[in-house]
């Protein structure tokens, strides 16, 4: 799946995710597009090496540990960008679950 498609894809998750999780709110395409960037990026650098320091957290909770820290990702993008706010950890866990399933249904459908 190419990058456009994936940052589309993003974009209209987080769209979703809003108007159905309560607790997560997205104020426009605009912003919506601004946090699938950032939050792009933030998964490029900033997940792997959480993912290595947590390394055995991670591997005591077969991997589940990894959910803890995508939720922790997606509420962490939305203390710095204004019109995209989440109100606690259970939206950003479920937030951030959504994304990964919509994006791992993208991908197995795509290929």
């Amino acid at each position: 799946m190419g990058m456009i498609t994936k940052l589309l894809l993003t974009v209209l998750t987080l769209l979703l995710v809003s108007n159905y999780v309560p607790g997560i709110t997205v104020e426009s395409f605009y912003i919506a597009l601004i946090v699938a960037v950032v939050l792009g990026l933030v998964n490029l650098i900033l997940k792997p090496i959480l993912i290595i320091l947590t390394l055995p957290i991670t591997l005591l909770t077969l991997g589940l540990f990894t959910f803890v820290i995508n939720a922790g990702l997606f509420w962490f993008v939305s203390t710095f960008i204004e019109g995209f706010t989440v109100e606690g950890f259970i939206p950003a866990f479920l937030g951030a679950l959504i994304i990964a399933a919509v994006h791992s249904l993208a991908e197995k459908f795509t290929d």
